[in-house]
């Protein structure tokens, strides 16, 4: 007896035997937007002080 596999896992396969790159390509967008090197304490110091206070009703024109 064949192993069930779901639609989307079947779409899956499909696409990535079709575009093998495409992982490669997801993986670089990835550590373009998300994977960043962790801050310092000196650079979050900085980016603390470079902070404006927001007001307590920011709507205001006062």
């Amino acid at each position: 007896m064949p192993k069930y596999q779901s639609d989307v896992t079947v779409f899956l396969e499909k696409l990535k035997a079709a575009k093998p790159d495409l992982e490669q390509g997801q993986q670089a967008g990835r550590a373009l937007l998300w994977d960043k090197e962790p801050t310092t304490p000196e650079d979050q110091r900085r980016l603390k002080a470079a902070k404006l206070k927001q007001r307590a009703y920011v709507y205001s024109n006062e």
